[in-house]
């Protein structure tokens, strides 16, 4: 069982990923939106905890109506330099108030983090090559930001202040 940063904390990941075994129909799992769309109404009728994952081109709009029943988003980074993922995040959080999970999966490295913390993202899967301390240690680094982050449910924002706070 792998394991996953999640709400500033590494613990094992009680989900399974469409592919890696088949499901079972209590069993916690994540297919890809584009699966989840060819039997929409099978998936919603399981019932285990259902999560979806996104695409960088795949349109949360798309996923709105269902997001009362989905438990987790993932959300799929592909490189370095794909950004659709923190937009998906922050429409997730503050657009459609989702409080489930949103997972960062793919290529997820340390100095992302942040980032992706401030746009709504709470679980992150990180690539085998970071180091799970320092990624850790990521999401305290900075004491101040300019601009105000998503919300995230469940957690207490204190330890970040806006600059116009400071």
């Amino acid at each position: 069982m792998s394991r996953i940063l999640r709400r500033h904390e590494f613990v094992a990941d009680d989900w399974v990923s469409l592919g890696d075994t088949p499901p079972g129909d209590t069993e916690s799992v994540i297919v890809p939106f584009a699966t989840f769309r060819e039997n929409r109404e099978a998936w919603l009728a399981r019932r285990g905890r259902l999560g979806v994952r996104l695409a960088p081109a795949d349109r949360v709009e798309d996923l709105a109506p269902d997001l009362p029943r989905l438990s987790l988003v993932a959300v799929e980074f592909t490189g370095p330099g794909e950004g659709r993922g923190y937009t998906t995040a922050r429409l997730l959080r503050q657009r459609y108030h989702f409080t489930g999970e949103i997972r960062a999966v793919g290529h997820v490295k340390q100095d992302q983090l942040y980032l992706m913390h401030r746009c709504g993202i709470d679980a992150f899967e990180l690539a085998p090559t970071e180091k799970p301390e320092e990624a850790l240690a990521t999401l305290t680094r900075f004491k101040v930001a300019y601009t105000p982050g998503a919300p995230l449910p469940g957690l207490v924002r204190e330890r970040f202040r806006t600059q116009r706070e400071a």
